[in-house]
């Protein structure tokens, strides 16, 4: 195994693919060089002199700017780098697209056709609370829907969106709220759902039954606790109707053009750029040469490599959209005296990340390089087929919420720390390293660490083929955990 990695020709850093000692004597791309100190795993090390206040290049983009003096083989990392990051900016439409290469290979998964055309991964039965209030009570009815069904009959797994909000809120809380609460009932992974309000909250059951439009009253059934005796019994007497009307569902073939797949990092580690974000990307462009669909979200996480993306908007509308969506999310933190670049997390910078341009950049990964064709606003569904981009923030389960939300039957997670979490529809979580993966088998479902010693299409075939097994039935982790849940964005400001 090689002990530094450069990732791109421009790079003034590397990589260090395992611990390096201090006065190691160490080799990359035909450089040799002495480490000065000891260097953590995952951390850069200086390829060559920068001075100070010189832009430090990695991904070949600036991460940020020396401020003392770096000599070759110092150690690079929060102690002698900034930021570049500032404020709103302004930009300027220069495209650049690249077609995509793969062949349509004709795939397949195994999935459920709705009577709307939609297709799912999962036939769920969903319990969508309208307001915190019934969150115990919704627990009483599952209970007792698992003690007279334990194999769950028609139903992959029984979830309850609990969730605090849906009384006390106004503005664009209040309708956040009930956009994500609405999405999730029309999500095609769900075979049946529940609607459970208590009668008295701000988002009543009859004005979110008025909102929600054209839906298949066989799979949609409505609960309000305050105006039947026994809620738990009529509750349940309303999921016997959902199981009945599920009973016959089975999974058919239906093409990969069909599959929305989200894609999100977390935990991020001085990997996750080299190894898990690109896997994520070169399976995005694979999806969507076959047809399908991509969602990147989590935007104060595209701070600093903004300009990769506006490049590859596929108009000027697009373009013009993705710049909104920076610099409303830029406004949004200025707006409560919040410095726009205060990330990575301390875990990122244990993991080896540096700056938010350092992370950005590596989060970017994710989204390959397709043309982004759209950008959607939080809780808005997908309307394209390709690339898009989501408003949410960098908080892993909100931000894979507003993926599940937008029609994602999967959620790709890439970390390099680990998380036990899972949004309400499969999370598929990608460890960057094999220390990881190894550790937290219970936790991770695919090891993208794999990619420091085998080719990418090696490894991305492996990918591709697991992806379908799970959208054909397979559990991920967090569905084998029972760990399944919903976060909604509180912003108090509208964006």
């Amino acid at each position: 195994m090689k002990s530094l990695m450069k990732l791109n020709p421009r790079d003034s850093v590397a990589v260090a693919l395992r611990p390096i000692q201090a006065g190691e004597p160490l080799e990359v791309d035909g450089l040799k060089l002495e480490s000065a100190q000891e260097i953590p795993q995952g951390h850069k090390i200086a390829l060559t002199a920068i001075p100070p206040g010189e832009m430090v290049i990695k991904y070949g983009y600036p991460i940020g700017h020396a401020v003392s003096a770096i000599a070759p083989g110092d150690w690079v990392h929060t102690h002698n780098l900034r930021t570049n990051l500032d404020g709103e900016e302004e930009y300027e439409y220069q495209p650049d697209l690249h077609p995509i290469s793969y062949p349509n290979r004709g795939l397949t998964f195994e999935g459920y056709r709705r009577a709307n055309g939609k297709a799912g991964i999962r036939n769920d039965l969903y319990i969508v609370p309208t307001v915190g209030c019934v969150n115990g009570v919704a627990e009483l009815i599952l209970q007792e829907f698992k003690a007279v069904h334990p194999d769950l009959g028609p139903f992959d797994n029984v979830t309850i969106l609990k969730h605090p909000y849906g009384c006390s809120q106004l503005g664009d809380d209040h309708r956040q709220t009930r956009s994500i609460l609405l999405d999730a009932v029309h999500h095609p992974n769900a075979g049946g759902v529940l609607v459970f309000g208590l009668g008295c909250e701000n988002n009543i059951v009859t004005e979110f039954r008025e909102l929600l439009g054209d839906y298949d009253e066989s799979r949609v059934k409505f609960l309000v606790a305050q105006e039947v005796g026994d809620e738990v019994e009529a509750g349940m007497a309303l999921l016997e109707e959902l199981y009945e009307a599920a009973s016959l569902d089975k999974r058919e073939p239906i093409p990969l053009s069909e599959l929305n797949v989200g894609l999100k990092c977390g935990g991020s580690d001085g990997f996750s750029g080299i190894t898990a974000n690109p896997l994520l990307g070169a399976f995005s462009d694979f999806l969507i040469s076959q047809g399908g669909s991509t969602i990147l979200t989590e935007v104060p996480e595209m701070f600093g490599a903004e300009r990769m993306l506006m490049a590859r908007a596929e108009s000027r509308e697009v373009f013009e959209s993705i710049t909104s969506l920076i610099n409303d999310f830029k406004q949004y933190f200025m707006s409560y005296g919040e410095p726009v670049y205060e990330n990575p997390s301390p875990g990122n910078k244990a993991g080896g990340i540096s700056t938010l341009e350092d992370k950005s950049l590596g989060c970017t990964q994710k989204a390959g390089t397709a043309p982004v064709v759209d950008v959607l606003q939080y809780g808005e569904k997908l309307r394209k087929k390709g690339l898009s981009l989501l408003q949410a923030p960098g908080n892993d389960l909100v931000a894979s919420s507003a993926l599940a939300a937008a029609d994602c039957q999967l959620v790709l997670f890439t970390t390099g720390r680990g998380t036990p979490f899972g949004s309400f529809v499969p999370t598929v979580k990608i460890a960057t390293n094999h220390d990881l993966y190894n550790k937290k088998k219970h936790w991770m479902d695919f090891n993208a660490g794999s990619l420091l010693d085998r080719p990418m299409q090696e490894v991305l075939e492996e990918f591709i083929a697991y992806l379908i097994q799970v959208a054909s039935g397979q559990q991920t982790r967090n569905e084998q955990n029972d760990v399944r849940e919903l976060a909604i964005f509180k912003t108090g400001v509208t964006l």
